[in-house]
This record gives structure tokens, sequence and C-alpha cells, in this order.
């Protein structure tokens, strides 16, 4: 297997003599054409939805509102979590309105359709909301680069601690989903990686308002640890259920496998204290965070989530290696991409792999109590730094066509 940064240079020479090829001339329809395809309706509102265009729009401000001589124009569609309507809209961006790049991409099962077509008409996907680890693993292409998290990298880090810390038993709740699926076999993995056992598991229906049977179920097991494969209003209606019914209080640990920022604000740090979990990104991980976050808030009345920053992130990233290169061409565009190592508010060092995950380091972290916290925004202490390489997937175990190409 070929060393990952040998591989970046690899590509950054690559991208050089593309570059050279193309000329300013081949930015298409002198516009960069982005689509912003998410759920801003839904289950996802709250923590990507709308807000998410504010991320972008930031991103394009801060390269100055144009790259390479061209505007940028941005689009965007709510996809109402359906697989048939992100497909359709991601259709209509490239036939009528000629889209470069796609971003956002929440839902697993609407990006897994999206990255599809991008694919068969060579435009780029950059997935930032879903959460299955198969968009880089089984269903990876040349034309998609998975930014923020995945099952695999959320599920190795809260499931993996939970367990070494002495709570062998787990029950597994998962949204009825590919992207419950995929957590779901991803943390079981984990924990019976970890010596654990599986003493059960049921599935929910997408979206869910009454978990009340499944709580019940859950909490008659016996087991040590509920796991909550699902995200977003889900784990929010999970988490206030379990408050209800004193699960937590009776000694059964809550473990939310997919988290954000606006849950726990949901919630309340009363409900929420000492849950821990995994994140790509908080806004007190140092002062450029902070910084761009209070950014964040001015524009919009809200801190950020994790995939606000993936969003802002990636769209800058992406908008650099155009201006680098003067072409709005996928592939140029991806590896170049890939042979620059991405620093900014969302990581310092994170760089993009053959089977387009991009690798930074992700984070365990534990819900305050009220007493802690010094404000409102006040939610989170960091419990460990969980180093990029540990993080993800390793290349090894990869499904990926493309990693096997470059072996």
């Amino acid at each position: 297997m070929i060393n990952t940064r040998q591989f970046a240079l690899g590509t950054l020479a690559a991208s050089v003599m593309l570059a050279s090829q193309a000329g300013a001339a081949e930015i298409t329809d002198n516009e960069i054409r982005i689509g912003y395809l998410a759920d801003m309706s839904g289950v996802y509102r709250d923590p990507i939805g709308p807000l998410g265009l504010d991320a972008i729009q930031m991103a394009i401000e801060d390269v100055g509102g144009s790259v390479a001589g061209a505007d940028i124009v941005v689009f965007s569609a709510d996809d109402r979590n359906s697989a048939d309507v992100g497909s359709g809209i991601v259709r209509e961006w490239i036939d009528e309105r000629n889209v470069d790049m796609v971003t956002g991409l929440v839902a697993s099962s609407v990006t897994l359709a999206a990255v599809r077509l991008l694919e068969e008409e060579n435009r780029l996907g950059l997935v930032n909301g879903a959460v299955s680890s198969g968009v880089t693993n089984e269903s990876c292409s040349p034309n998609h680069i998975h930014w923020v998290y995945d099952t695999w990298a959320m599920s190795n880090g809260t499931a993996r601690a939970i367990t070494q810390e002495g709570n062998p038993n787990w029950y597994l709740l998962s949204a009825d989903y590919s992207f419950g699926h995929a957590l779901e076999s991803d943390v079981e993995r984990v924990v019976l990686e970890n010596g654990g056992s599986i003493v059960g598991r049921a599935r929910h229906p997408f979206p869910s308002n009454d978990f009340s049977s499944f709580m019940l179920q859950a909490q008659a097991s016996g087991a040590d640890v509920i796991a909550l494969n699902n995200a977003g209003s889900d784990t929010i209606n999970a988490i206030t259920t379990a408050g209800e019914f004193g699960i937590t209080q009776a000694g059964q640990i809550l473990a939310g496998m997919v988290l954000f920022s606006t849950d726990v604000r949901s919630i309340g740090l009363d409900a929420a204290q000492g849950l821990q979990f995994t994140t790509a990104w908080f806004y007190d991980r140092d002062e450029e965070s902070r910084a761009w976050a209070e950014r964040f808030r001015e524009r919009t009345g809200s801190m950020p989530t994790q995939v606000h920053a993936g969003l802002y992130s990636s769209t800058l990233h992406y908008l650099q290696a155009v201006d680098a290169i003067g072409t709005d061409e996928a592939q140029a565009v991806r590896e170049q991409m890939a042979a620059t190592p991405v620093n900014d508010i969302f990581t310092r060092d994170g760089y993009i792999r053959e089977d387009g995950r991009m690798v930074h380091d992700m984070y365990l972290v534990e819900v305050k109590s009220p007493d802690e916290a010094v404000d409102e925004d006040d939610l989170f202490r960091l419990v460990r730094t969980i180093p990029a390489e540990e993080a993800f997937r390793p290349l090894a175990d990869s499904q990926c066509r493309l990693v096997n190409q470059a072996n």
C-alpha cells in the first residue's frame, strides 16, 4: 500500500500539470456554481439546515466573492430527506444550471443517490452532513469527498471509551434507514472488539416522535449502555424519553452516537450533563475556531455546529483549489484539494486520502453540568483528542475501489 503522504505529493504534481493545461479559460460559464442540498425543514434542520448556507456564504466572502476571475453563484434546496427528491434536484442542477459542485448532502440515502449522479456527470460532491462510513468505503468515487465525520469515527471514539471504562453490555437502538444501519454495525464492531457484548437491539421509524416502547425495551434489557444510533430530533426525543423514565438515574448509560451542540442546547444541561460523545469540531477548540464561531453567531444568532464548520472549511478549500489551478473541472480540482493540507478553523494538517476521506483529529467531549457552564454556549469539556490516524477507518480495511487501484 502506498503511503498517504506520498499519494498527496503525487497528486500535487498531477494537479500542477493539469493546471498548466487548463488555464483560466476553463471556468465554465465564467461562474463557479455551487448547489447546497440539505434537509431544510425536517429532523436535521437545526444542526445543519438553512444556517449551512450562511457557512458557505462566509467562505465565499473570505475568498473575496470570486475566484480565478469568476463569480460564485449558490443554489440551495430542501431534499426533504428523500433520495428521490434529492437526486431529482441534483439532476436538474446539472442539466439546467450546470452546477460544478454540490455540498451539504445530509441524509445518507440522499447522499448515496446524489454521488452516483455526480460521478456520472463528472461533477464534484463535498459531503458534510451524511454520517454513513460507506460514503468513502464501498460507495466511494473519484467525484466526492467526505469531510466532517462518519459512523466509523463516531462509534470508534465513543463506544471504545465507554466499553473500556467497564461497561460491556450494550443495547442498540437505531434509526431504520441506511445511516442508522451503518452506525449500528460500526458500534457493534467496536463493542465486540473491546470485549463487550450486544444484549439487545431495536430499530425505530425515521423520523419518530414516540420512543416510549423502545426505551422500555432497552431499560428491561438490563444493558449497561443504551446506544442511540440516530441523530437530530430523533436523538433529542430519545434522550428526553429516557429522562422521563429515569433510565440514567437508575444507572444505565445513555450514549448518543451522533450529537450536535444544538441537540444539547435543546435537551438542556440538566438532562444532558455527563453525556460523552465524539465530535469532529467544537467552537472552543482554539482561539481561531472561537473567533469564527462568534462571527457566525453575529450573522445568524446561533453558534455553529460541527457541520456548519465543515461546510465553511470544505467550501473554502474547494474555492482555493479552483483559484490555484484556474479551472473548475472536477478531477483537476479534486487532485488540487488532495495535494493541499487543510489548515483552517476546522482542523490542522487535515488531508484527503485516496478514498475521498478527509482525515483529521476527532474529539471525545463531555457535556458540562449547569454549575460548570459559564454561559449558554459553554456546553462541553474536552476529554481527549483522537489523533487523525486513529480516528478513521484504516485504508488497510477499505473496500474502496480507488484504494485498490492505488495498490
